[in-house]
């Protein structure tokens, strides 16, 4: 299956409601040191394009990454020829230094069906799932790389229809643990880009409560000193859930043409039993409802009821709010320096073993 890209202005994308193929992400990427690069595809049936950002590693290498791109996707068993022509015409394009070509693919997973139908038996290792992708491939190139970019399985609610339509396709639980945080007195706001630093607090407190790396500041600051793009489609949104002087959880929601995104979420250990967090998503429904979106998209879930999968617990609540899964692709990787891609693989893993 033969593509090629062909360079354009970042300003240029076409509209699009996955936020990290925008240029509004563009922008935020580019004020923390990364350079986007926007491509025309030529050879997909549609209109189609992407934006690929291109990240220094150190000692004149660099690693290009395509967040939740390209959006077109081919038949599942051209997945991997499809990509591995698009790589290779990239690459052209990228100049030397270049080690890899990470795509974070928001293509549905092939595994899907299996996920939904018969979840037991789970994924099939990751030797099996690159065999997989690399079928019909000429350099059998492809490798799962070990961290997903973004997020492979997401929850996401239609939030259509009426508000109480919306709250009857939710778990009774749910239900009633929003109205518990009214009736309490947690009230939810939309905040200013000056009240970052209490989101971050808050952040840093659910980081360690839950073992993972907070997230530096810098880059929730870029995410609200960067302009919508120049179409107005994108916007990020800070929402804090309080109770009396206490911020009790918030979140950074962006919002892209009908699709709304759960992109960043904390909570304090403090007066939990107040459900702020509840009362917090069900405000970010109704806020993203008043900007005509369709779809409220609640990140990262358990691809289905796996009590031993880091994400069980978030599987546990979000389901709680309806909605469905979605189970995409994942994150691959198309070596382009074996070397050097071998030694930033390594480093990727020691990271994320702590």
């Amino acid at each position: 299956m033969a593509v090629s890209v062909k360079p354009k202005d970042v300003n240029e994308l076409l509209p699009t409601e996955i936020v990290f193929q925008t240029e509004y992400w563009a922008q935020v990427k580019g004020r923390l040191g990364w350079s986007p690069c926007a491509y025309d595809i030529q050879g997909a049936s549609s209109a189609n394009d992407l934006l690929v950002l291109v990240r220094p590693l150190g000692d004149n290498l660099f690693g290009a990454f395509v967040p939740q791109g390209p959006e077109f996707a081919p038949d599942q068993e051209h997945y991997g020829s499809y990509l591995e022509s698009l790589s290779e015409s990239i690459a052209g394009k990228l100049g030397s230094g270049v080690a890899f070509i990470r795509y974070d693919l928001p293509w549905l997973s092939p595994y899907a069906d299996a996920l939904e139908n018969n979840p037991e038996p789970g994924f099939p290792n990751v030797r099996s799932r690159e065999m997989r992708m690399n079928i019909g491939t000429q350099r059998w190139n492809f490798r799962k790389a070990p961290l997903d970019m973004t997020v492979a399985h997401s929850l996401v609610v239609d939030i259509r229809g009426s508000e109480n339509r919306i709250l009857g396709r939710m778990k009774s639980k749910t239900r009633y643990n929003i109205g518990l945080a009214l009736r309490k007195g947690i009230r939810v706001f939309r905040a200013e880009a000056d009240q970052l630093p209490q989101f971050h607090e808050l952040y840093e407190e659910t980081a360690a409560r839950n073992g993972f790396t907070s997230g530096d500041e810098r880059y929730f600051s870029a995410l609200f000193s960067t302009e919508n793009g120049e179409d107005g489609r994108s916007e990020a949104v800070l929402l804090l859930a309080a109770h009396g002087p206490d911020v009790l959880a918030g979140a950074i929601v962006t919002i892209t043409g009908n699709y709304a995104y759960f992109l960043h979420g904390a909570s304090s250990d403090r007066k939990r039993h107040l459900m702020a967090s509840y009362a917090l998503h069900w405000e970010a429904m109704r806020y993203a409802r008043s900007r005509h979106c369709l779809v409220y998209d609640m990140g990262a879930v358990a691809p289905a009821d796996f009590s031993d999968h880091e994400f069980y617990g978030l599987y546990r609540f979000k389901t709680g709010f309806g909605g469905r899964i979605v189970h995409r692709a994942g994150s691959w990787d198309f070596p382009l320096d074996d070397t050097a891609y071998s030694a930033f693989r390594n480093h990727e893993v020691l990271q994320s073993l702590g």
